[in-house]
C-alpha cells in the first residue's frame, strides 16, 4: 500500500514563499505519476502541478505558471513544491497524489494534506 505524507506547510507572507514536500513510501515512486492539488475552503479540489515518473514533463495551472515548480527525487522517493510570489488566494489545503498502473488500471493515492495560509 502506497502512502504519501505532506509536509512544509504554514503561514507565509503575500509574496514571500514556501516549499512543499510530499514523501512516500510503498509500491515504486520511480513509476508513479506525481502531483499537487488543493483545496480553498468552499472551493472544488483543483490541480496545481503535475510531474512525469522520469521529472522529464511538467504541467502547472495557469494560476500557478512562473511561481511555482515541481520537482522530484526518485532516490529519496520525494516529490516538491516550490511555491513563490505567494497570494492570499493560494491559501488552500494542499494534498500530494501519486498515481500508479496496476493491472491494467490506474490506480490513485492521496496524502492527508497540509494547510498553507497567505496572509499579511
Amino acid at each position: 500500500q502506497v502512502q504519501l505524507v505532506e509536509s512544509g506547510g504554514g503561514l507565509v507572507q503575500p509574496g514571500g514563499s514556501l516549499t512543499l514536500s510530499c514523501a512516500a513510501s510503498g509500491g515504486q515512486f520511480s513509476s508513479f505519476i506525481m502531483s499537487w492539488y488543493r483545496q480553498a475552503p468552499g472551493k472544488e479540489r483543483e490541480l496545481v502541478a503535475g510531474i512525469r515518473s522520469d521529472g522529464g514533463g511538467t504541467n502547472y495551472a495557469d494560476s500557478v505558471k512562473g511561481r511555482f515548480t515541481i520537482s522530484r527525487d526518485n532516490a529519496k522517493n520525494t516529490v516538491f513544491l516550490q511555491m513563490s510570489s505567494l497570494k492570499p488566494e493560494d491559501t488552500a489545503v494542499y494534498y500530494c497524489k501519486a498515481v500508479r498502473l496496476a493491472a491494467l488500471k490506474y490506480v490513485e493515492y492521496w496524502g492527508q494534506g497540509t494547510q498553507v495560509t497567505v496572509s499579511s
